[in-house]
């Protein structure tokens, strides 16, 4: 692992931590014990494989504190987290969409949550994924398709669910055409 390329994967890890731990504070402890821990025992990897490694120490970094604070509760403060909106669209109505997105993969069981992040947050392939988190690739896809499906429809409920003034071809209902839900659209390089 080449240590002068620590500073280009930040911003990725830092959404990762956001979108596995859900508070600022947590993900800048968790980016920053991370790197900690990539620095005590630099590793020999191939080429390209840079952004999976550190998104398995990432992983497994928040693992161990988990364990080792579970008995505090997580409260979450939404407004604290800078988010990226797409310039295209309507700034305050994209910002929010995101934060529902974060809101919603918060919600997400744990394994659910890991793959989302890895995907659609970091934005690992399949391959390099299912690297990451130590399991099948398919496992991946199949982790991926149920999380996506509930960040949608939490996102954007069905239209019995939302109630009158709401029409079935909204805007809104192309969330769930997005793949990775818009919140990577500037996070890849």
């Amino acid at each position: 692992m080449d240590v002068a390329a620590l500073p280009q994967h930040f911003e990725r890890l830092y959404r990762a931590a956001y979108g596995l731990c859900g508070r600022r504070e947590d993900a800048e402890d968790l980016v920053q014990e991370t790197y900690a821990r990539v620095l005590r025992r630099p590793r020999l990897l191939r080429r390209g494989e840079d952004l999976a490694y550190l998104l398995r120490v990432l992983r497994n970094t928040w693992i161990s504190a988990r364990r080792a604070a579970a008995a505090r509760p997580v409260v979450s403060d939404m407004a604290e987290v800078e988010f990226v909106a797409d310039r295209r669209e309507d700034p305050t109505a994209a910002a929010l969409e995101v934060r529902a997105i974060y809101a919603a993969l918060r919600d997400l069981p744990e394994v659910l949550r890991e793959a989302a992040v890895a995907v659609d947050v970091v934005g690992l392939s399949y391959r390099e994924a299912a690297r990451a988190l130590g399991t099948k690739e398919g496992t991946i896809m199949s982790r991926l398709y149920r999380a996506r499906e509930r960040i949608a429809r939490q996102v954007d409920p069905p239209a019995d669910r939302r109630g009158p003034g709401h029409h079935m071809h909204s805007e809104r209902n192309t969330t769930r055409e997005n793949a990775s839900f818009g919140i990577d659209q500037e996070w890849h390089e």
